[in-house]
């Protein structure tokens, strides 16, 4: 079964691609989807749902796991990263049906990889490094956030069958 995890951002968009076994889970590929601050939010939108449309026909994931928004004092943040989330869950959406995407509060994304819903960033990128057998943190934090949130859909919330797993 193939997860493909996002941290949403407008700037940054993380993604991390993940494949369960039943023995194993393994990386298949991380890294961000990049926009400049020069461009036109408009633009900035429509290369953020590019992307994502690419990830999902590239890696063709069973589920779809996101991360939800997190507000943070700037007003002006929180409404671009809505916007964004807006986008990537659309073109979720429609490449791959609204029944494979899952949604988790970084409290979830923090309990299923450390235990402890209040972990600090370190402690679920140390994580996410040990439960997938990686040689050093993924780079940049997004991207790691990003692995996370597919993790956290391998280990909580999915009852995989004989038929979900290869």
């Amino acid at each position: 079964m193939i997860i493909l995890g996002i941290d949403p951002g407008y700037a940054i968009v993380g993604f991390g691609v993940i494949e369960k076994t039943k023995n194993q889970t393994r990386v298949l590929d991380y890294g961000v989807i990049e926009t400049h601050k020069s461009e036109k939010m408009a633009v900035r939108l429509n290369k953020i749902y590019e992307g994502i449309e690419f990830l999902i026909n590239k890696y063709k994931p069973d589920h779809f796991s996101i991360e939800e928004l997190f507000y943070h004092t700037n007003q002006k943040t929180v409404i671009n990263v809505a916007m964004a989330r807006g986008v990537i869950l659309l073109a979720a959406t429609r490449l791959m049906g609204v029944d494979k995407l899952y949604e988790y509060t970084p409290l979830q994304i923090k309990q299923a990889l450390t235990g402890n819903g209040r972990a600090e960033k370190q402690q679920v990128q140390y994580m996410v490094k040990a439960i997938l057998n990686l040689n050093k943190i993924p780079k940049p934090d997004d991207a790691a956030d990003a692995l996370a949130a597919a993790l956290c859909h391998s280990q909580t919330n999915l009852i995989l069958s004989n038929t979900d797993i290869k």
